[in-house]
């Protein structure tokens, strides 16, 4: 069912033209615009206290869905008294509802992780006007952006015959012209972005009790050649865009599967991290013409649901233990941890030397990426409810999904009201 408001489609169709084409530095993927956490534009404040402004906040039903940002608009998930799943657009400039839509869709996590909610998890993603929203009952969603009008669904269960998966469809798709990636009914799936169509499927793992992995597929170039990078239950793989073929695989250990983070590449390495296995550094080689992997080092550390910031060498990761860590990507020194524990979840970006974190504690870390010390900056309460979800920044704005509120943030590097050790909630000026 979809309600659409009136305001919303008479600005929508004055901005069709723009919207259809998506604005590369905007964030219209998980992780940003290249799945990386890397921003440029606006430099950064200092100082949040001085310089930061609550624009709006709208208050919701629970999600994990990072915000997705097109120009002008801000799109989210939401799970409804535990029966249905919502899409919203909002207007950036002022919080306005531009459209809704929903469907059925809800299922109960296992017990033991019950606590962190059962609800919409995976960030969408925003491609050439359409939205690709997953749905927690391993069904996929393409919407148009400017409507929310329904283009197409596919749900894997019913398609591939898989089992339900017990964590519902977490992986963020990835979307380029030539189709849609994701992993969902126990295996690696591209599809025709257009209509759905299945175009290949590999990894096959069944699925189990526990389903699909967590982790997020990663367009990289390495030794020249284009791949999609994927981390599944038990792989780390590169997969060929066309075909799906497997051009080389490293086993990666985890805990009943649960392979979570998104892995980072620098050159030919790839820098990855897992709960229950390790934090492992994989070389892959060139030669006679195929590739293949090898463990450059490895180190009983483990990383968790975060995934790293790599920078100068250097990769930034917060850890199943809730602390911070940096490894030397060439040796594998662990050059500090901090001591300060953090919560399960930090989301980061970087931009420069500077990155920027928000923890499931609901609090907003500017640290400096420096890899002789652990060293924040500043930092500031940004909400009183959990923030699973990754954060989303385009410009001098800053849009934060809680548990219960989608909440847009202004700074500035011109003074604004100082906050003191206030909460911003609450705190908005024009």
């Amino acid at each position: 069912m979809k309600i659409s408001l009136v305001l919303g489609l008479l600005l929508l169709s004055s901005s069709s033209q723009a919207e259809n084409k998506v604005d590369m530095e905007s964030w219209a993927n998980w992780r940003g615009p290249m799945r990386t956490g890397e921003v440029q534009g606006t430099e950064w404040p200092q100082n949040f206290k001085k310089s930061w402004k609550l624009k709006w906040q709208k208050d919701l039903s629970p999600s994990y869905s990072g915000p997705i940002l097109s120009d002008r608009y801000v799109f989210t998930t939401e799970t409804v008294d535990k029966k249905k799943e919502v899409v919203k657009a909002f207007s950036r400039k002022d919080g306005s509802l531009i459209w809704e839509t929903e469907w059925e869709g809800s299922l109960s996590v296992p017990f033991f992780a019950r606590s962190n909610g059962s609800w919409i998890r995976s960030t969408p993603a925003l491609y050439d006007g359409r939205l690709y929203v997953a749905g927690i009952r391993d069904v996929l969603v393409c919407l148009d952006a400017k409507s929310g009008d329904e283009l197409w669904r596919v749900d894997f269960t019913k398609r591939f015959e898989s089992p339900l998966p017990s964590f519902g469809f977490v992986c963020s798709p990835l979307v380029d012209k030539t189709g849609v990636y994701v992993q969902a009914g126990g295996s690696i799936v591209k599809l025709n972005r257009k209509t759905g169509e299945t175009l290949w499927r590999t990894l096959k793992d069944g699925g189990g009790m526990w389903g699909s992995a967590f982790s997020s597929p990663y367009k990289a170039t390495i030794h020249g050649k284009e791949q999609i990078l994927v981390q599944s239950r038990t792989k780390l793989a590169g997969l060929t865009p066309d075909e799906g073929k497997i051009l080389w695989s490293q086993d990666i250990p985890a805990f009943r599967g649960m392979n979570i983070l998104t892995p980072s590449v620098q050159g030919n390495e790839v820098f990855t991290s897992s709960y229950g296995g390790g934090t492992f550094n994989i070389k892959i080689d060139f030669a006679g013409g195929n590739l293949t992997s090898q463990v450059k080092w490895k180190d009983p550390t483990q990383g968790y649901m975060s995934s790293p910031i790599l920078y100068k060498g250097h990769a930034y990761i917060h850890l199943k233990n809730q602390r911070m860590a940096c490894f030397n990507i060439s040796d594998g020194k662990k050059t500090w941890t901090s001591k300060e524990r953090f919560g399960k979840y930090v989301s980061f970006i970087r931009q420069k030397d500077r990155l920027l974190g928000l923890s499931e504690k609901g609090e907003l870390l500017l640290i400096k990426a420096n890899p002789e010390k652990f060293e924040i900056i500043d930092k500031v309460k940004v909400s009183d409810s959990s923030t699973w979800a990754h954060l989303a920044i385009h410009g001098d704005e800053v849009y934060i999904r809680s548990l219960n509120q989608l909440i847009a943030f202004k700074w500035s590097q011109e003074s604004a009201p100082d906050l003191g050790d206030s909460k911003l909630i609450g705190k908005a000026t024009d």
